[in-house]
């Protein structure tokens, strides 16, 4: 293999991933942009809450949007990418980037039992080679990454997994990816702990706060054409930048 050099990098980091004009369109809704936006709103209000506000599940239930989102755009950039080398590169840079921000922003003062805790941009790194192996019919590659997720300390575990089989395989019957991904987080309406308080108590049931993942839904499955258009490296760099905040704010607040 040849050496890597910073030029190689910039090309990795460079080459565009937005969706090809000469490929079919999907059914599902192609306004990412517009997506990534609410998507890192929707992040930033639950790590807000997380490090701040931990008393308030209103900001955790907000939050609940952003996963499932990113989860559907990176099924689209695997759908739609020039080379899934390039891709993965990129998010295992950032990934590798976040990992100290984010064990800092979170857990400043047991950092040491912590660091291993996986930040998102390694879930969906590890992800996205799941799905490459569906893609390309390399099975091992897919369950080795499903097991990794399983059984390792990642963010989300291996939710990404399932959320992306959901979107790759309903990509065009968006009725029918949409009753799964309901089906999906049904269970969350008697999953609940009357002992977290973020669960929700509707009677009988104790509904778990991740219900709230539902409200996306639309949003995915239902077409937009905002025409929003954005730098993609804003969307890379938001996330290692605004955990370097959420850090300088805590030791400035000594929380």
């Amino acid at each position: 293999m040849g050496k890597v050099t910073d030029s190689k990098i910039w090309h990795i980091l460079t080459t565009p991933d937005e969706i090809p004009t000469d490929q079919p369109r999907l059914k599902t809704n192609l306004d990412t942009n517009l997506l990534k936006l609410i998507a890192i709103i929707s992040m930033l209000i639950d790590h807000v809450g997380t490090a701040f506000f931990p008393d308030m599940p209103v900001f955790r239930y907000a939050g609940r949007l952003a996963f499932p989102i990113f989860a559907y755009c990176l099924t689209v950039g695997l759908l739609y990418t020039s080379s899934i080398k390039k891709y993965l590169t990129r998010l295992g840079i950032f990934a590798l980037v976040s990992q100290p921000l984010y064990i800092m922003a979170f857990h400043p003062q047991d950092w040491r039992e912590e660091w291993m805790n996986m930040n998102i941009y390694f879930t969906l790194f590890v992800s996205l080679i799941a799905m490459a192996g569906v893609k390309e019919r390399k099975w091992w590659l897919f369950i080795a990454a499903l097991l990794l997720l399983s059984f390792l300390n990642f963010d989300y575990g291996a939710t990404g997994v399932v959320l992306m089989l959901i979107f790759y395989i309903c990509r065009n019957r968006p009725a029918i990816g949409a009753a799964l991904f309901c089906l999906y987080y049904i269970p969350a309406l008697w999953n609940g702990y009357p002992e977290d308080p973020k669960s929700l108590m509707l009677g009988v049931l104790c509904i778990d706060w991740t219900i709230f993942s539902l409200l996306s839904a639309p949003l995915i499955f239902l077409r937009t054409n905002s025409k929003i258009k954005v730098n993609k490296y804003f969307f890379y760099a938001f996330y290692p930048a605004h955990l370097a905040a959420i850090w300088i704010v805590r030791m400035i607040l000594n929380v």
